[in-house]
């Protein structure tokens, strides 16, 4: 009996130990560190799938770093997929999740995200200059460029979650959209500080820049649309806040992480973002 409530214990005493913030905290890290490796002249994440604007579908992957080429767009692809399947799994484990089952549903996941980017990067969607479209030999695009994927997704994401319910609910295991958009919040801060730190001008121009976006932004857009979503539209605070930090800041992250930091409800940041994304198209 004791072995038994020693073993149901760990998680839980793991848990408490690791939020989902100083997960992603770790995990942000863990891949800035690994890209520091490049100062020195290896890069130890080249392999990393990129995706361009494309006509011809087999040109539409290929490996981050030109060394790591023998791979190939499709083993790149891969590579990308094991990393991140092994490192999130990980992660989720010290939060008491299923790891099998989260893995399962990543899987798919991954697989939806991936093909609505490949899609949304096609010549006819992405290409915007008259240049590109003769480069690629096409006459018209929606000229969205490659974020048409984020439109791709979100419709993708809309049939899943009206017309195939199961299906979405036993994804649910891997739509962990906070947790994914802090890792990025994470890695591009931690980029933003090194670039600032490595150029005296951009350093100091950041910060006069930064300042006035703060004033402008949080003191005055962000006070203005809460005020007008809830005195105006008569929205709860739950939504307020959210789509304050979405509008004014101008961003998906800043919507997901204003959700997480007042505990709103998943479906909550995630739609605010959905308005976002579609406002920026």
């Amino acid at each position: 009996m004791s072995d038994v409530a020693v073993k149901s214990s760990e998680p839980i005493a793991l848990k408490g130990r690791l939020n989902e913030d100083w997960l992603a905290v770790v995990i942000g890290l863990l891949v800035f560190g690994l890209a520091l490796f490049s100062i020195g002249g290896t890069d130890l994440l080249g392999w990393a799938v990129n995706t361009s604007v494309y006509a011809d579908i087999t040109r539409a992957l290929a490996p981050i770093a030109k060394a790591y080429v023998w791979l190939g767009g499709v083993g790149a692809l891969l590579a990308t997929y094991v990393a991140l399947l092994v490192v999130l799994s990980i992660g989720v484990a010290t939060l008491g999740a299923d790891v099998k089952k989260f893995a399962v549903a990543f899987t798919a996941v991954f697989a939806i995200a991936y093909a609505s980017w490949i899609l949304g990067s096609y010549a006819h969607i992405a290409a915007v200059t008259p240049a590109e479209q003769q480069k690629f030999g096409i006459d018209w695009s929606l000229k969205l460029t490659n974020e048409g994927g984020y439109i791709v997704a979100l419709l993708s994401g809309l049939v899943i979650a009206n017309f195939l319910p199961k299906f979405a609910s036993w994804l649910q295991e891997a739509i962990r959209p906070e947790l994914y958009i802090k890792i990025a919040i994470v890695i591009l801060g931690a980029t933003v500080a090194v670039t600032a730190a490595g150029r005296l001008n951009l350093a100091s121009s950041l910060l006069l820049r930064g300042a006035a976006a703060i004033v402008e932004a949080y003191l005055i857009y962000w006070a203005v649309i809460y005020y007008v979503a809830r005195k105006w539209f008569g929205f709860s605070r739950e939504w307020s806040v959210p789509l304050a930090s979405g509008i004014s800041i101008c961003g998906v992250a800043a919507a997901i992480a204003t959700g997480g930091a007042i505990r709103a409800r998943p479906a909550v940041p995630v739609l605010v973002s959905s308005l976002v994304v579609w406002s920026r198209c």
